[in-house]
């Protein structure tokens, strides 16, 4: 009889805040490996959650407060991992962010288990002040010289990391797409109404004020679905634009439906719509925001979901997603330039249900998880 083959998820975070988790996790339960997660709570009010499967197991540590009740639980989380490593014997740690780091690089060190280290979201070394921030960089990068597998979602990430850490080991871009059972037939009505979609975080850069202005001067011919949570910093922005589509004379422009827990019932609710959004800010210094095709899970969501897309101008969007025939393109701190490209989809009902048919059929093609992890389950399997 086979050995049951254990994988050991671990992130100083809340799993159920990155769907490539949830992606990866499922597919190593349906070939027959035993999961853990190990992770903790969040600072934000988003009540996601990790579908239940029996294959998968999923513990959590309470987040503390900032000060010296966090470094407390800092140091509780390393000895936690290094019980689990002990005890539970897994052939695999799937790491997923700086922070575990220094507790994986001694585990890399005094075992034979074998590590992924897969970077979400890259750190920024310029906010490295403290002493601790900067130790946690410096294990960063010897975890990322001498982990067996190491993945980033966006291939300009992928060249900085293997820089910072002088990496010369297996390297994998893998995009967040979704898998490809979640790729949904379109029930969108065919009504004059055109809604567009969007999930995700709540802030000013991905849904500005400025479309509420464009959609407002459809007189209710464009409706907004707007799912998803604010972190710290936005608290209010939802209801600074429901305000603001009132006093715009548009009360019922903006259908909000707060935070869904799962995804599948997220997906479901993108079928009702016929245009997903995914606008990115033009200018930032932050890695993540500057190379974000590939990373973000957005438009792939929309486009498995038959929705052609909403971008911003910016050159990368442009060439994947609108050239291809996928997405549309706008400047979205200008009403005028957004209204034009709803106007289009408006206007063009037979043309944006072929371009929702194209993104599904590419979703399904290449644009999937299951075809995106492929290598790196090889890699393990096979490790």
């Amino acid at each position: 009889m086979m050995k049951l083959r254990r994988i050991l998820f671990v992130q100083y975070s809340d799993p159920a805040l990155y769907p490539p988790l949830e992606h990866s996790s499922g597919i190593f339960v349906e070939r027959g490996w035993a999961v853990v997660f190990l992770g903790t709570g969040t600072a934000l009010n988003h009540n996601l959650h990790l579908p239940s499967s029996p294959g998968v197991r999923v513990e959590r540590i309470q987040l503390a407060q900032e000060g010296w009740k966090q470094k407390s639980q800092y140091v509780v989380f390393i000895v936690w991992i290094l019980w689990w490593t002990y005890w539970w014997r897994p052939n695999w740690i799937y790491a997923s962010d700086p922070l575990c780091t220094p507790a994986l690089w001694f585990v890399r060190k005094l075992t034979k288990i074998h590590i992924v280290y897969h970077e979400h979201d890259s750190p920024s070394f310029t906010q490295a002040q403290s002493w601790f921030m900067k130790t946690v960089f410096k294990y960063r990068n010897k975890l990322g010289r001498v982990a067996e597998l190491c993945v980033l979602p966006q291939q300009m990430r992928l060249v900085e990391f293997l820089r910072a850490t002088r990496r010369s080991g297996p390297a994998f871009c893998v995009w967040n797409c979704p898998r490809l059972d979640e790729i949904l037939d379109s029930n969108s009505s065919q009504e004059r109404k055109l809604i567009i979609y969007y999930h995700g975080s709540i802030n000013g850069s991905r849904l500005p004020a400025q479309l509420i202005i464009a959609a407002c001067r459809f007189n209710g011919a464009v409706q907004l679905r707007v799912a998803g949570y604010e972190p710290p910093g936005s608290v209010g922005h939802m209801r600074e634009l429901i305000a603001l589509s009132a006093k715009m004379g548009v009360p019922d422009l903006i259908d909000f439906v707060g935070t869904i827990p799962l995804r599948r019932d997220l997906l479901h609710i993108a079928l009702g719509a016929h245009v997903g959004l995914s606008f990115m800010p033009k200018e930032s210094e932050d890695i993540n925001m500057q190379h974000m095709v590939g990373a973000s899970n957005k438009p792939f969501d929309c486009m498995a979901c038959g929705l052609p897309l909403l971008v911003t101008d910016l050159p990368e969007w442009v060439s994947t997603f609108v050239e291809p025939g996928y997405a549309r393109a706008c400047e979205p701190c200008d009403p005028d330039s957004i209204e034009m490209e709803l106007r289009w989809y408006l206007d063009h009902p037979d043309d944006r249900r072929e371009m929702g048919r194209r993104c599904r059929d590419k979703i399904r093609q290449d644009w999937n998880y299951d075809t995106m992890f492929a290598d790196v389950l090889a890699s393990v399997e096979n490790g």
